[in-house]
């Protein structure tokens, strides 16, 4: 494979210079934080989450069979994470990133036991449930959009109807295939959640950013965000979104036309799927005007537009019609507990949920990313191909969050976007990388074992 940025992933790079910016952001999201806890008790306001507000939780102190292997991976992590990350073999770092991805999923759902795997799927607001019942896939579609609002007959469960029917096809084809119970299906989306590391660390070395991409590793394998990626659909939502931007960055560095077709059809294909498991997923498109820019080429579009139209097409053609059901969930949207969700509080409380699911290091990493982001023009390529990417997914989460069809439960809802927010980790020095990202285990630790989120 060659690009014309590969070589800059080589080039020595300056020592980075001390800055307030990563200071100014981790305080910032952990104010955040304790003013998202703090402000509904001293007010006396219900914000109508559960009874941890930003987070969709509740106070539950305790301990189980994951809490060992999970300090001890927590414990080996922060001491050579960083330093493994920087050192191994490219192939052993992409299997490392997945297997300790894994066990660190793992071992921080089964704090609950087996039942923090298989629980959560299983309960009747999720897809399983439904998928298990559905004998007419075609039929189903049909039929989804009338179904969707609240006084339907028969109304969709809170998750179909806040969704296409792409989650639904997925749970479907589990069912089938003899993986339909809550644990099994529980398995299935851990493992394929697990990959989403692995496909942002391809792209960036696709885009000749190795060097960063080792930077940012440890906090894309280990973090938080496990919390949620194990236990909810969004998490394989997603892997499915970083795998598509990842054919997208190989289409557009690709040195013929039949690599950047097929992959470009590859990526459509991906990220068409992507609008059909989410009604907040099409925002990936300004992550993939990021790569696109950052390579200067348009050439995938075509080949990435048509395959994801006709993926989209292809669903409306058996019944379900995209534009037509997204006004139909925006009124049952309204009509469900989003109205009494006040947006004066959730406006920055959302932003608070984020920064316990991606860490309180994705302030640090933000604000190193704005901070960068000025010198654009003059970066080397590694550095702008992670300045692009970050601000991109900032941006992102900026747009979700103005739209005010996210308030709360953003800590899973979200868990597309976090990724590529904190890519912006690898634009720290290595004194904040090893100390943030001990921070960042250890607060993952706490959350587990403090809070029970319930997704």
């Amino acid at each position: 494979m060659t690009t014309e940025t590969a070589p800059a992933s080589r080039r020595p790079t300056a020592r980075p210079r001390r800055s307030l910016a990563p200071w100014i952001g981790l305080g910032i999201a952990v104010a955040l934080i304790g003013l998202a806890m703090a402000v509904p008790v001293l007010l006396g306001q219900s914000v109508h989450v559960k009874s941890f507000p930003p987070l969709h939780a509740e106070w539950i102190p305790r301990l189980g069979p994951g809490t060992l292997p999970a300090v001890v991976l927590a414990v080996l992590a922060s001491t050579s994470g960083v330093d493994a990350a920087a050192r191994a073999p490219w192939r052993a770092l992409l299997a490392g990133s997945y297997v300790v991805g894994v066990a660190w999923l793992v071992s921080l759902a089964t704090v609950d036991g087996l039942d923090g795997i298989g629980v959560i799927l299983d309960t009747q607001y999720e897809y399983l449930d439904t998928a298990r019942a559905v004998t007419d896939f075609p039929a189903t579609l049909r039929e989804y959009v009338s179904r969707i609002p609240l006084d339907s007959e028969d109304n969709w469960p809170v998750h179909l109807a806040g969704h296409p029917p792409g989650a639904l096809l997925f749970f479907g084809v589990l069912v089938q295939l003899g993986l339909g119970s809550g644990l099994a299906a529980g398995f299935v989306v851990l493992s394929v959640a697990a990959t989403t590391p692995v496909a942002v660390l391809l792209l960036l070395r696709r885009l000749g950013a190795e060097r960063w991409a080792r930077r940012a590793a440890p906090f894309l394998v280990m973090g938080p965000a496990a919390i949620w990626m194990a236990v909810s659909a969004d998490g394989m939502f997603g892997a499915v979104a970083a795998w598509g931007l990842c054919a997208l960055a190989y289409s557009a560095t690709a040195a013929t036309w039949r690599g950047t077709a097929g992959w470009g059809i590859a990526a459509g294909l991906l990220l068409g799927y992507c609008v059909m498991l989410s009604y907040g997923l099409p925002l990936l498109g300004i992550l993939a005007i990021a790569v696109l820019v950052f390579v200067r080429t348009w050439r995938p579009l075509p080949w990435a537009v048509v395959a994801a139209v006709g993926l989209v097409l292809t669903f409306a053609v058996l019944g379900f019609v995209w534009w037509e059901a997204y006004p139909v969930l925006v009124e049952r949207y309204w009509d469900g507990v989003a109205s009494r969700r006040q947006f004066t509080y959730w406006v920055w409380g959302n932003l608070a949920a984020l920064a316990v699911s991606a860490g309180p290091m994705v302030g640090a990493a933000v604000a190193a990313t704005v901070q960068r982001g000025f010198g654009l023009g003059i970066l080397v390529a590694g550095d702008r191909a992670i300045a692009l990417l970050a601000l991109a997914g900032t941006l992102t989460v900026l747009a979700a969050d103005l739209s005010q069809m996210s308030k709360a439960e953003v800590e899973r809802i979200w868990l597309p976007f976090v990724p590529w927010m904190l890519l912006g980790t690898a634009l720290l020095s290595e004194r904040w990388r090893r100390i943030g990202f001990a921070g960042q285990l250890g607060f993952a630790l706490i959350v587990q074992h403090l809070l029970f989120t319930g997704w």
